[in-house]
């Protein structure tokens, strides 16, 4: 049914005013899941100097890692830097430095070049838990001009000197003080010097460096000698322009007369040298790596030059018809490079120029045809050395066909001898390599998943992947199970190592055991080990309202309650382990000590029952208790007393529970717990005079946090004390505050978590003065009055301690409960409230990550044997995924891809599975045809899928941007569903791509990325239809049925649906509008066309207006009449831009990706109808410059609707944060989501980040200009959208740094708005903490972390044994949801 054009009018009328809200509100955008692209691997003593630390250098972060023993990458932090690094390498630390820091001693730096313009020293501070610029020295104007200097880093073995070069014709030297100032450079020079620096005044000769400079490296003098004392030598390999060959330059610097010289040039006729690597510990060896061999080079005598040896011939020897790699033509391809494409078939070189404004390389296409290169030579494209080995040196080098080798170097009387070692590994090529202790191998590869390796036996062995879903082309967001939380489908990496994956917000968690629904009533989770010092948990207790069980913990739960002891008829409010083989039960009625039987555990006493014995209170019942290493805790609410009990030995097997003392209370108390403890628990950074192993902690009526300790001789003593008073933004007391549970954590310092009954957590630490004796501050405690004087004669000399409030966070309504991951003092904890967080112990601050679970009541760990189950499923595809669709009819995946190894065709479009992978069924392309783009179109009632194809090789694009002459297809498929399907006319897959998993052994991987979001794997529990053995129903399947298509003049690259009854399709630079006649899916009518300038990349609709997004003139906006079925331009964008994608969010506000990385939002809400013509340009709302190419943006967002989110609403209510958000992807793998927020919202948070980017805790630690590098690419004087990254550091803070941040004056950076300039009212902390946290959402994590960590649920009175994915520990836990 057409629409009138007054109905028309009306409608667009009614959404203008709804849009002009829309459009003039404005955005936070924050970062959910970082890039996952390592670009720089780097390994030194970054945290302690007994460390050994792995940096992952990407583009916009930088990420702290370990490999643990069992060669899985586990993440320690990652932190944006708010710019783009160009290199980093590590200063390492030397002994002849002196530092007036003492927490630098010992600890290497990280050096960094950036756009910024400046080189960046910077330090791990392990307090604050990221990196903070120790100093920085300025090289050039930021930006990235090819002449400037900050392209390419060298640091001399002994840290002595650093070397910094432009991409050509310039460098810098450096020396490093070793006074111990506050400078850490002591001298710099520059070649040529600054009066030559315009290119046409340097001498181009041949004592120069007049070229592009690929590769540099110090070498080393002989140790003996002082570095000082002599010139340090750089080799850099230089490329000329219109040379043949490479140089090797090598230069002196004069530190005396302050010059740069040319000792010595080599050049030898053969293959193209691309990189100089010194040989560690050789004092003045260097490999010369070529294209097809290796030199060894003496530069011993740096005036004369040679080559001692070569590789020999069989060492990457020729290959021809290599499929699936690429040769690269310099030193390694920057994933920048190769991720700044067109994805239609190759950018036309005025775009690539600003595109890829440093680009040395022509960018390599995704589409193009390096999957059939022949490659004359191998060459290596990444290598590293062996640590620690002065003798022998060896390195591991991979090529740039995925073959990893070994060369080692073999000093003798004879001079060195080089020893090649055969193939040692054959996977994928690795942009960077590093080998680390224990024989283990870090690969990085580009547009794929890393590796873990390790060498046994003289061969690389695959132990675990490094996660890296980047390029991510292609997303769809989806409510997928109903949770009303969206989860998103990735199209993920290229060929061969294509994948579908599966993104959820939060820590992923998956069922591997569930019971049946037999626990109702429960009331308490505990687990158990055996003995203290057992790696694995024995026993799982369920407290029910009126009973006990205990269960034998395994692969399957057996109920040993009457072989424990538990007394089976009463509700446990508390139990434990007091010694090896000493179980302890508290009820109300009694404590119970038990030894268990031999049938309960192989440890267990050889009896045929279990011997316990019982203390009673006199007159009273227990109300709380807890139980720790030879200390058992009990209090009474009525009279309110504590007991503290202790269990001695009468005989064999016989036990005695006696009392040590008790203590008359003033307030009753509401939680206590007992810190469990670890043998080789170093007590470091404790407070004067507390030994945790005789702490614990209680939480008062009052309210109060106390921390107490017992000693046989002093009794129970008052170490700190805290009282909980809190008040919202109106002045009003907050009600609820009592403890329900309380902890006590140790990580670099000591301090005390408490979660209270009204939903919110709180941190106290113990103040800087009490790390003296303590502090003699006033504070009354919750014991009585009388109970002072008693301990007073005691604890006269030791007041207690005021405990400082740091830090206030609301995470819900309900109780919060705090459940340690592991019995260690720093395990992370497990937070429940509404719903599951997992609390990061050590972070600054409070900070924490949502796990991927329902709301649940109780949890607890539980440590079993070691898992090789992952985090996150990845589907391995094969070939390129290019694009996906959610069918919701029948739940499955429409998947196109591309570049497929098979005889048949190189594209299709295929049904898969969500739950397991597969591949249902499909639909091949033609020989030599490419698929581009498809779209869901309705059809009467039912859905078509429309695909958009190219039957041309070669680039989409011309130079000019206007498209090339060629071919492509519109083809119309109707998808059914078949009831008992002949089995011979469909083709069903068990598994896509199976012949390509041989270089991934594992189907289901998970890698790694830094602390933020968390994939989810489905697969769970054997008997749950998502694992790999699911049983598809035989009687039911959905296919493909071709019904149309037709040969277009230009590739097919945009298809979109309009109005629910046409749909638009882009060939080259037009569009047209085209229809199904009579609901006929096999006809396809074309109704109208429009032309544009430049080529069309993107095409979205929303109601009638329709935005066209090319790769010259931007965003274009039109209307489609159909009465006059004509075609009207309406808005034209005001900027010139090459788009990456567009989104309508209303019919005048329109979302913009571009291929240099900025996003922005443009508007016609501020032009009427009678005014518009196409010559009105579009209105630049807001922008944001991202520093990744957003290649798929998507309405969604990844935030949990809680309870608690009404509480802090208030009573505005004026933000919804899930409402028109906004979800990016990027080519670098990072997931990025826009949340729109009322204007006040704009303005408060506005003011706090500019405060923040010239905070010294909190400015990018870089030296960028944060509002120079957030408007890049954007005109100036448009809104910026704001930077949710840098706003999150607030909430890392503690209590009084973030009002010390409030209250700072505007730096240079902060030039408030007019309407912030009268602001005089101070800003409110509360009120800042509140809106980040909703606006911040959840975060997603891929980190490579092992499902030891386990926890069980009851859902629905079902329990059930979940892995949970963490950062560092290793255990699992139980969470039952009553």
């Amino acid at each position: 049914m057409a629409v009138s054009e007054e109905e028309c009018s009306s409608a667009k009328s009614r959404s203008s005013s709804s849009a002009s809200s829309s459009s003039s509100s404005h955005y936070l955008a924050k970062c959910v899941l970082r890039g996952s692209v390592v670009l720089q691997v780097l390994y030194g003593h970054i945290r302690f100097p007994t460390s050994y630390d792995v940096v992952f250098g990407k583009e916009t972060s930088i990420e702290l890692v370990i490999i643990g023993e069992d060669g899985i990458v586990q993440s320690i932090c990652e932190q944006p830097v708010f710019g783009t690094i160009k290199d980093i390498s590590i200063l390492p630390w030397n002994d002849k430095f002196c530092t007036q820091n003492p927490q630098m001693v010992g600890k290497d730096l990280l050096v960094v070049i950036s756009d910024s313009g400046k080189l960046s020293f910077l330090s791990f501070c392990n307090e604050m838990h990221r990196f903070f610029p120790v100093t920085q020295v300025q090289l050039s104007n930021p930006g990235n001009s090819r002449n400037q200097l900050g392209r390419m880093l060298a640091i001399d073995s002994s840290g002595c000197f650093i070397a910094a070069s432009a991409y050509e014709n310039r460098l810098a030297m450096f020396s490093v003080s070793l006074s111990g100032g506050s400078d850490i450079i002591d001298k710099k020079i520059l070649f040529p010097p600054e009066n030559e620096v315009d290119g046409s005044a340097a001498r181009v000769q041949k004592n120069s460096i007049h070229g592009t400079i690929w590769s540099m490296s110090f070498i080393s003098k002989d140790p003996s000698q002082s570095s000082k004392e002599h010139s340090p030598v750089l080799a850099i390999i230089l490329n000329r322009r219109d040379a043949v060959l490479n140089e090797l330059l090598l230069l002196g610097w004069n530190i005396r007369d302050q010059d740069i010289y040319v000792i010595s040039t080599y050049v030898e006729d053969g293959p193209l040298a691309h990189s100089i690597v010194e040989v560690p510990h050789s004092h003045g060896f260097a490999f010369m790596f070529r294209e097809g061999d290796a030199l060894l080079m003496d530069l011993r005598d740096a005036h004369n030059p040679f080559c001692v040896c070569r590789t020999s011939s069989n060492f990457l020897s020729n290959v021809v018809d290599e499929a699936n790699f690429v040769q690269e033509s310099s030193r390694g391809c920057d994933l920048s490079r190769v991720l700044q494409v067109d994805d239609e078939g190759g950018l036309f070189n005025v775009a690539a120029c600003a595109l890829l404004e440093l680009s040395d390389l022509d960018p390599m296409c995704i589409d193009g045809d390096k999957y059939n290169v022949n490659v004359t030579y191998k060459h290596v494209c990444s290598w590293t050395w062996e640590l620690g080995n002065v003798k022998n040196p060896r390195m591991i080098v991979c090529a740039d066909t995925g073959e990893y080798f070994m060369i080692e170097i073999m000093f003798g009387p004879d001079g060195p001898k080089v020893q090649e070692s055969e193939c040692l590994y054959q996977g994928s090529p690795s942009k960077a390599l590093l080998w680390a202790e224990g024989g283990f191998l870090a690969a990085l590869v580009d547009m794929g998943d890393g590796m873990v390796l390790k060498m046994e036996n003289g061969m690389l062995l695959y132990t675990s992947p490094i996660q890296n879903i980047a390029p991510v082309l292609d997303m769809s967001v989806v409510d997928y199970h109903d949770e009303k939380h969206d989860q998103m489908f990735a199209c993920c990496g290229v060929a061969p190592e294509g994948s579908l994956r599966l993104i959820r917000s939060g820590i992923s968690v998956e069922k591997l055991l569930r019971t049946a629904p037999i626990y109702q009533g429960i009331t308490g989770t505990w687990t158990l080990r055996m003995k203290v010092i057992d790696s694995y948990h024995s026993f799982l207790v369920l407290s029910f309202v009126e009973e006990t069980r205990v269960l034998s913990v395994g692969l399957s739960f057996t109920d040993v309650t009457d072989s424990v002891g538990f007394q089976p008829d009463v509700s446990t409010l508390a139990c434990g382990i007091v010694n090896d083989g000493l179980l302890v039960q508290i009820h109300k009625n009694a404590v119970r000590v038990c030894l268990p039987t031999k049938a309960a555990h192989s440890e267990g006493i050889p009896l045929p029952s279990p011997v316990f014995t019982s203390w009673f209170p006199e007159n009273m019942s227990i109300s709380l208790g807890a139980v720790g290493h030879n200390l058992i805790v009990v209090s009474s609410s009525n009279p309110c007393f504590l007991f503290i009990l202790g269990v001695r030995v009468l005989s064999l097997h016989q036990y005695e529970i006696y009392e040590m003392q008790h203590l008359s209370l003033q307030n009753e108390l509401s939680c206590v717990s007992i810190p469990h403890k670890r043998f080789g628990q170093t007590n470091n950074s404790l407070p004067f005079g507390v030994d945790v192993s005789n702490t614990f902690v209680i939480g008062t009526h009052k309210p109060s946090v106390e921390v107490l300790s017992y000693g046989p001789n002093e009794g129970v003593t008052i170490l700190a004390s805290g009282m909980i008073s809190l008040t919202n933004t109106l002045g009003t007391a907050i009600s609820g505050c009592i403890p329900q549970d309380v902890r006590l954590v140790l990580v670099d310092r000591l301090y005390v978590l408490a979660g209270l009954r009204n939903g919110m957590l709180l941190r106290f630490e113990w103040p800087a003065a009490s790390a003296m004796p303590l502090s003699v501050l006033t504070s009354q405690s919750l014991v009585g009055r009388q109970i002072y004087d008693k301990l007073y004669e005691k604890t006269k000399d030791y007041y207690p301690v005021e405990l400082q409030l740091i830090a206030t966070r609301r995470i819900g309504i309900t109780p919060v409960f705090l459940v340690p991951l592991s019995d260690s003092l720093d395990g992370d904890i497990v937070v429940l409230s509404d719903r599951p967080w997992l609390l990061h112990t050590a972070r600054h601050s409070i900070s924490y990550t949502s796990i991927s679970f329902q709301s649940s009541t109780h949890v607890t760990p539980v440590e079993m044997v070691h898992s090789n189950r992952l985090n996150v499923q990845k589907f391995h595809l094969g070939g390129t995924p290019r694009e996906v669709l959610y069918h919701s009819e029948s739940r499955l995946l429409l998947v196109m891809r591309t570049d497929l190894i098979d005889d048949t065709c190189s594209s299709d479009i295929c049904f898969v599975d969500p739950l397991s992978g597969s591949v249902l069924s499909s639909f091949k392309l033609e020989p030599g045809e490419t698929g581009k783009s498809m779209e869901l179109v309705r059809v009467g009632n039912e859905q078509v899928l429309v695909v958009g194809t190219s039957l041309s090789s070669g680039p989409a694009i011309m130079p000019s941007g206007e498209a090339e002459s060629t071919k492509g297809r519109l083809i119309v498929l109707c998808l059914e569903h078949v009831q008992n399907s002949d089995s011979g006319s469909m083709t069903f897959c068990s598994k896509a791509g199976s012949s390509s998993q041989r270089a991934s052994p594992f189907h289901e991987i998970v890698g790694y990325a830094t602390e933020q979001l968390s994939s989810s794997s489905l697969c769970s529990s054997p008997d749950d239809t998502s694992c790999d053995g699911i049983k598809l129903e035989e009687t039911e399947a959905w296919q493909f049925r071709f019904a149309y298509s037709s040969t277009w003049s230009g590739m097919v690259l945009a298809i979109c649906s309009y109005l629910d009854r046409y749909f638009l399709a882009s060939a080259g630079n037009a569009f047209y509008v085209c229809g199904f006649p009579n609901d006929n899916p096999q006809r396809v009518r074309k109704f109208n066309v429009a032309r544009t300038r430049f080529m069309i990349t993107s095409l979205t609709a929303h109601f009638t207006t329709i935005a066209v997004g090319d790769c010259r003139d931007g965003v274009l906006f039109y209307a489609y009449h159909e009465d006059s079925k004509k075609l009207q331009q309406l808005y034209f964008d005001p900027c010139q831009r090459l788009v990456a994608d567009c989104i309508l969010m209303d019919v005048n506000t329109a979302v913009v990706s571009d291929r240099k990385g900025s996003i922005a939002v443009l508007s016609s809400a501020d032009y009427s109808e009678d005014s518009a013509s196409p010559e009105c340009n579009l209105t630049v709302s807001c922008a944001y410059y991202m520093g990744e190419i957003a290649m798929s943006i998507r309405k969604g967002s990844f935030s949990y609707k809680l309870p608690a989110d009404d509480v802090l609403k208030g009573s505005d209510g004026n933000i919804d944060f899930s409402r028109n958000a906004i979800i990016v992807s990027t080519l670098l793998g990072s997931i990025i989501t826009f949340v729109p927020i009322s204007r006040e919202e704009y303005e408060l948070l506005e003011a706090v980040q500019d405060r923040l980017v010239v905070h010294p805790l909190t400015a990018p630690i870089l030296g960028n200009d944060h509002n120079e590098y957030r408007g890049r690419e954007n005109p100036a004087g448009v809104p910026k959208i704001l930077d949710g990254d840098m706003l999150s550091q607030f909430l890392e803070l503690t209590s009084m740094q973030q009002e010390a941040v409030l209250s700072s004056p505007f730096g240079a950076q902060g030039t408030p708005k007019p309407s912030l300039k009268s602001r005089h009212v101070p800003i409110p902390v509360n009120q800042v903490v509140q809106l980040l946290e909703r606006a911040g959402g959840d975060r997603a994590h891929l980190k490579d972390h092992v499902a030891r960590s386990q926890f069980s649920t009851v859902n629905t009175a079902e329990l059930s044994i979940m892995p949970m994915r963490r950062n560092i520990l290793d255990s699992q836990y139980a969470i039952i949801d009553t």
